[in-house]
């Protein structure tokens, strides 16, 4: 899909699994991707927007290493409204080890609109499911309002 657009640098195409409908196409983004963040949190050598420069630049591309096990979970809004977005929460989620807060700056809200990710990473043979647990948790203490 891609290819026939043409372009360079990382892109960010989205799906989604429907029990009754199968696999079916959401978004195409040509660049780097709040699902991508996940790479921002020490997860592999490169992050997102390192490979997205490479690839824009026409460099070559070492072998990517998995450095630490992660996860991401989104932080989306409750509410809408043309008003800048204020949020509670930050403070616990930046307390915690190993995870990062990243708030999108959106000037609005719309509901269900993502502002902003919570990424959280182990040690390459930590426990997957207790971090994306803690992950979600963790951003589900971020509030928009």
């Amino acid at each position: 899909m891609t290819r026939a657009l043409t372009g360079y640098g990382l892109w960010g195409v989205e799906f989604f699994l429907s029990h009754e409908n199968g696999v079916y196409f959401s978004e195409l983004s040509p660049r780097p991707h709040d699902t991508g963040m996940v790479t921002l949190a020490n997860t592999q050598n490169l992050n997102e927007f390192e490979l997205h420069l490479y690839a824009v630049l026409g460099l070559p591309i070492p072998g990517i290493t998995q450095e630490h096990i992660g996860a991401s979970a989104v932080i989306l809004s409750p509410v809408s409204s043309q008003k800048a977005p204020q949020y509670r929460g930050e403070e616990l989620v930046c307390s915690q080890p190993n995870t990062y807060l990243r708030i999108f700056g959106k000037p609005t809200t719309r509901l269900n609109r993502r502002m902003g990710v919570v990424v959280c990473y182990d040690k390459n043979d930590g426990d997957l499911d207790a971090l994306r647990d803690k992950c979600k948790s963790l951003a589900a203490k971020v509030e928009v309002y």
